[in-house]
């Protein structure tokens, strides 16, 4: 990887005449990054894993069939310093619905119903929906503001606060939502499905073989979902800079080659995302609703404090 950023980084600097200036912007891009290594060096990002020892009672996180991870992952990720949030539980959602609730075996029957493999009640476009998404999210996100940013002709600069608010919020929100994940511990749906006969609410039924629409789970907790937080944190902030109008806009999938969606505001993307595993059979709604309240309300927190001009304040749009 460090060969290859090299290389990128040779390239895109041969397409800059040679000169002072030059010298001079390599001299800050090398200061600026020495800085936050220098800040970021005692953040805990490499500490080692927390050990997980799985629960064994009904609602509590387990090892996912087929592949049934030794270890779930970023169990320590809580821990990590935040770029802008005071703490890691600073938004920390509400618990998931108990089991005998009606919410939680209305979420149950969704879930199992679309997100199953080789679908049964999933159209053939939610089920695409499902395997679309099944992706790096936040590089979907910054794939999104890379195609903002080139349609709206935003300056180096005015580029450089976008994808910084972006990817700064998203990193937050990461940390947010693991803090929430290994509070809760919330079974995912594969196994809540296949253990259905122990949760004790008689509108869930169980199926003993039922596997996702996407294949393997993800190797942490059901509660928030992941999509949800990132997909409502990156829209929070496009749409804070780049305001709500609509605009036409396509995305590529991390995980499908070839195959595009399009949107006419970056909230229709979160939506669709979020939407999305529920239809891939890796969370029940309500991850995704308690996901999508955390990320809005990381953005807000950091497009409000956060890279905002000490004297005058241009107005983004001002291009």
């Amino acid at each position: 990887m460090r060969e290859q950023l090299d290389t990128q980084q040779q390239h895109s600097l041969a397409q800059v005449p040679d000169g002072e200036h030059k010298t001079a912007g390599v001299r800050i891009g090398q200061t600026v990054a020495a800085s936050m290594l220098s800040r970021r060096s005692n953040d805990r990002s490499d500490a080692q894993p927390i050990p997980y020892v799985f629960g064994t009672a009904p609602g509590d996180y387990q090892s996912t069939p087929p592949n049934f991870p030794p270890q779930p992952q970023f169990t320590h990720w809580s821990r990590v310093t935040p770029f802008a949030l005071e703490r890691a539980n600073q938004f920390r959602p509400g618990p998931p619905p108990v089991l005998t609730s009606d919410g939680y075996g209305d979420a149950f029957d969704e879930v199992k119903s679309f997100g199953v493999a080789n679908r049964t009640l999933a159209s053939a476009d939610q089920a695409l929906t499902g395997r679309f998404w099944n992706g790096a999210i936040q590089n979907y996100w910054n794939e999104i503001a890379q195609t903002a940013s080139a349609a709206h002709h935003l300056t180096t600069a005015q580029a450089a606060r976008l994808f910084a608010l972006l990817n700064l919020t998203l990193a937050d929100g990461v940390i947010a939502f693991y803090d929430a994940k290994y509070t809760y511990n919330f079974w995912r749906p594969v196994t809540a499905i296949r253990a259905a006969d122990t949760d004790d609410n008689p509108a869930t039924g169980a199926d003993p073989n039922w596997l996702p629409e996407v294949g393997k789970t993800g190797a942490d907790p059901s509660y928030p979902g992941a999509h949800g937080v990132i997909s409502a944190a990156a829209a929070g902030v496009l749409t804070a800079l780049f305001g709500r109008d609509p605009f036409e806009f396509s995305v590529t999938s991390e995980v499908l080659p070839g195959v595009e969606r399009s949107f006419r505001t970056f909230g229709d993307a979160a939506h669709e995302a979020s939407l999305s595993r529920i239809f891939g059979g890796q969370h029940f709604r309500f991850d995704q609703t308690a996901g999508e309240r955390l990320g809005r309300e990381v953005a807000d927190f950091v497009v409000a404090g956060f890279l905002t001009r000490r004297h005058v304040q241009e107005d983004f749009d001002d291009r």
